[in-house]
Formats: structure tokens, C-alpha cells, sequence
């Protein structure tokens, strides 16, 4: 594959939109960062308590848990969205289920102990990619929130086992492309989501061809593209975090 290539922003294939993160975005809660992929813009934050799903107070071995919630601003779309008043949609249910999936993933969660981590994924902005966006800054805020505790003495081991991350990539007119844009998603031939640890070993992997069927090998050349931009994404990650704990 050639990056001679221009995309629809001017990117080659392989091309990363500009990413950015901000932790400690919100004042009121353990932890919170905003993350940007491009014009997609998502606030992840976390919170801890001690109120866990009933079914995990009945069971005495069971340890920690983690949930996530997932919504987009009206205005972080045009035209304007609706909003969901009367709870999530059944896209929104997906997005946070994958959302909450792939952060347990990335913990122990017997050594989180009896710690509810729910995890808060708003859409500012929207330009493609916002569901791999929320689990990204959602692991950042994770591992903030976590902090405190592990310095205070509360956790004696670190519960994180893994740092994690998600991007998309498609294909586009026949060509393999990382991180895809709107305009670039909504006319994708392929459109799948990748969730990795930082050891490169797969957490979840979510691909639709939305016309003809997609080949082994189209799919190994949407993996191997997406290998350097997560090396790229965890660097960013792990500078971000270390950052804001000095």
C-alpha cells in the first residue's frame, strides 16, 4: 500500500488524526480526561464507590466492577441529535457495553476489591471514531483514579493489568485506512473497531462490510495498519498520565 495516498483531511493512510489529551479536565470527581481524535472530541471520567450491582454483594469471593455510560451532546452533531431522554439508545447501550467490556479487560478486578469504577463517556464533539476515543481517554481517567488510592495505601497491588486503547480503521475506494473520519466512515466498505492492550495482544475486534464481504487477507492489512498508530496512541497515553502525576 502506498502513502502517496491523500484521504479526504489531507492524511496518508496510515495517518493518525492529531490526538490530544487533557487529564484532570473536571474538578469534581476523582478523575476525568479529554481526549481528541481529530474534530472528535469525548470528556471520559471516572468515579469510585462501594455501590456494587446486588448480584456482586450476594457473592463474597467476587471483587470489583466496572461500568461505563456513553452519550453524545445534542449539539455535538450536524444537524442537532436528539437527546436521549428516555435512556440510552440501543446504539448508545452497544457503545457503552463495549465500552465497559474492554476497561475490564484491563484490570484485576478481584484486586480492585469491593470498588465500583463507573466510567462517563460524553460526546462534545463527533467526527468518527468516538467509541474508540471513549475507551482511550476512558483508560486514562481510569488509571488516574486509581492513583491515589495505590499512593494512599488502600490498594496494596496495582489492579491494572493492562493498559488498553481502541482505533478504527476501514476500507475505503479498495484502500486500507487508520482512523477514520466521518466522511470517511460513512462511505467505508469495511468499518471495524480495534481494542488492543499495550503488549499488541487483542481485547475486542468489532468489523461490518457494509457491502460486498471483506477477505483474510483485507483484514490482516486492517490490523497490520493499525499496529504503528496504537504504539503512537499508548506513548501519548503513558506521557499524559506520568505527566499530570509528577
Amino acid at each position: 500500500m502506498s502513502d502517496k495516498i491523500t484521504r479526504f483531511d489531507g492524511r496518508n493512510p496510515s495517518e493518525l488524526r492529531k490526538i490530544e489529551i487533557e487529564p484532570g479536565f473536571l474538578k469534581n470527581c476523582p478523575s476525568s480526561t479529554l481526549i481528541t481524535f481529530g474534530n472528535t472530541r469525548v470528556l471520559c471520567a471516572a468515579s469510585i464507590s462501594t455501590d456494587l450491582p446486588p448480584w456482586m454483594k450476594r457473592d463474597e469471593t467476587a471483587g470489583g466492577w466496572i461500568t461505563a455510560e456513553y452519550q453524545m451532546l445534542p449539539a455535538s452533531t450536524i444537524p442537532r441529535g436528539r437527546r436521549e431522554k428516555k435512556g440510552p439508545s440501543g446504539r448508545s447501550q452497544e457503545i457503552q457495553r463495549l465500552i465497559g467490556r474492554s476497561l475490564r479487560g484491563a484490570v484485576d478486578l478481584k484486586a480492585l476489591g469491593k470498588r465500583m469504577i463507573n466510567l462517563d463517556c460524553e460526546v462534545l464533539d463527533a467526527d468518527g471514531g468516538t467509541r474508540c476515543a471513549s475507551i482511550t481517554g476512558a483508560m486514562v481517567a481510569l488509571r488516574l483514579a486509581l492513583a491515589p488510592l495505590l499512593e494512599s495505601g488502600e490498594l496494596e497491588h496495582n489492579p491494572i493489568i493492562n493498559n488498553i486503547a481502541a482505533v478504527s480503521v476501514g476500507i475505503v475506494d479498495g484502500k486500507p485506512l487508520l482512523d477514520l473520519c466521518y466522511e470517511e466512515d460513512s462511505t467505508a466498505e469495511v468499518d471495524m473497531n480495534i481494542v488492543m492492550t499495550e503488549e499488541m495482544k487483542l481485547i475486542e475486534v468489532q468489523g461490518t462490510a457494509e457491502g460486498a464481504a471483506f477477505s483474510r487477507s483485507e483484514l490482516n492489512d486492517m490490523l497490520d495498519i493499525a499496529m504503528p498508530g496504537f504504539e503512537i496512541i499508548f506513548d501519548m497515553q503513558n506521557k499524559a498520565v506520568e505527566a499530570y502525576l509528577k
